[in-house]
């Protein structure tokens, strides 16, 4: 039995649309149109782009441009998305016709249809509400696009903020728990002069909070809006006074800080801060697969590998291995963050290809940006509750390395001159014997010297082993 339908016209013709749903005809030419991916606009842009029309209804409620009658309808079916309802007739492609078009008349039609059921009509009549001349109103999708992308941006910056705060934290926490675990430092995958367990995850801790204090900065910009530009950025069917009052009311809905730009031609023409914003969240993405990297290795054996940290066991790590567990949060993070990269990638090849007065390829630009957050964030609170705060340092075989490491022949450089710590190194390995025993053996230094020359903890300290007195460089 076909399922039920309505007959719906625009500028190229009719079409049929199916009888219960809130979008109309040009929303369903472009479902048509893009059968591309079956990724949907992701809830926080429909919710941004919800706000604008919601503000702009109030606006022209307020300067009498829309009756109020109508106004009020709009309001109420914007509320009612707000509140979770009507999502699924969102129903374009990610992958549309450039600028966003389609998802802006996708919008405009389900507001027009919902609040003409309110208002006692039927959907698909557009009488009295109109999702061009009503909801639409003073507006273009070459402002609302733009607009809803910041909006949409900043509306998911808290969560993102919260989570890597909670991961520093957590980080931190570690870095004082460990602090007195001295283990071996490794540069170019070879031995290096020792640190402290404790200082690792307290520079991990100070990465996250730097990409944080970018991210803030970048986010900052956001916050000018070029709304009220209309079509090329001029303007043109805006009254003079909406590009504040709309700040106002969206700003009264989003609970966001909002700006009104100075410029709304170059916020129209520019993706630049987007694509800033979004180079920093790559930027967040690197440093933290760089940190899940170094735990994965860290935590690698444990008989084979470095077995200097033990990492929470989530699963089974083998489907053939018994006993086996894998660090599978670290792996999910590396996954997480190289599409955060090749998100951006695709956000700055889109913002670069902008032409004139307007950049089109914004719907790729808002998906790309918004997944990136939404997966970053969710990632955050996985690795904080499931790794980070459950890792525990295997102090026994940070000692072990630690004693084996050849690069410990650098704290005798001061006292004996390069060249022939050096030898002791390259001999140490040679006969695999500690430099500990052979520096005694040979009698390098006496024996009161060695134990202040070769003191692990103030190797992980600024200052000259066994002293400045009496080494090379002043003899």
């Amino acid at each position: 039995m076909a399922a039920a339908t309505r007959i719906e016209k625009d500028p190229l013709g009719e079409l049929p649309v199916p009888a219960d749903a809130l979008y109309g005809v040009q929303t369903l030419r472009a479902a048509q149109n893009f059968p591309i991916s079956g990724l949907r606009a992701l809830p926080a842009f429909v919710m941004a782009t919800v706000w604008i029309k919601r503000s702009a209804a109030l606006t022209h409620r307020v300067t009498g441009r829309l009756d109020a009658r109508l106004a009020d309808a709009i309001v109420a079916a914007a509320d009612e998305i707000l509140g979770g309802q009507h999502l699924e007739h969102f129903i374009v492609d990610v992958y549309q016709a450039g600028a966003g078009t389609s998802h802006n008349m996708n919008t405009n039609e389900v507001l027009a249809n919902r609040g003409n059921e309110l208002l006692g009509g039927k959907r698909g009549e557009y009488k009295p509400l109109h999702p061009n001349d009503h909801v639409n109103m003073a507006q273009s999708t070459n402002d609302v696009i733009p607009t809803a992308i910041r909006l949409s941006a900043l509306s998911q910056l808290d969560p993102l903020l919260s989570a890597f705060r909670a991961l520093r934290d957590a980080l931190g926490a570690k870095g004082k728990e460990f602090d007195h675990v001295i283990k071996s430092g490794r540069t170019h995958l070879q031995d290096a002069m020792p640190i402290r367990l404790g200082q690792e995850f307290c520079a991990y801790s100070g990465s996250i909070d730097r990409n944080l204090r970018r991210i803030e900065q970048a986010a900052d910009y956001l916050r000018d809006l070029g709304i009220g530009g209309t079509a090329v950025g001029t303007g043109v069917t805006a009254e003079a006074e909406y590009p504040k009052m709309m700040i106002r009311h969206l700003g009264d809905v989003s609970r966001l800080q909002l700006r009104a730009g100075h410029d709304r031609i170059q916020l129209m023409q520019s993706m630049g801060d987007v694509a800033a914003f979004s180079a920093l969240l790559k930027v967040l993405a690197l440093d933290l697969s760089k940190i899940s990297s170094d735990l994965r290795l860290m935590a690698s054996g444990p008989r084979t590998g470095l077995d200097e940290i033990r990492l929470p066991a989530v699963q089974p790590g083998s489907s053939i291995m018994p006993g086996k567990v894998n660090p599978s949060i670290p792996e999910m993070v590396n996954q997480v963050c190289y599409q955060v990269v090749g998100n951006d990638a695709c956000v700055a090849m889109a913002s670069e290809h902008g032409q004139l007065e307007l950049n089109v390829m914004m719907p790729v630009i808002a998906h790309n940006l918004l997944m990136s957050m939404l997966i970053l964030t969710n990632t955050a609170r996985v690795f904080t509750d499931r790794c980070v705060v459950g890792i525990e340092a295997n102090a026994e075989q940070c000692a072990y390395w630690l004693e084996r490491s050849a690069a410990l022949a650098t704290a005798l450089a001061p006292q004996i001159g390069y060249a022939r710590a050096a030898e002791i190194s390259k001999q140490s390995v040679r006969e695999n014997v500690l430099i500990r025993e052979l520096v005694t053996r040979e009698k390098v230094l006496p024996p009161d010297q060695i134990a202040e020359v070769l003191d692990m903890r103030k190797m992980t300290e600024i200052g000259v082993p066994g002293g400045a007195h009496g080494s090379v460089a002043g003899g």
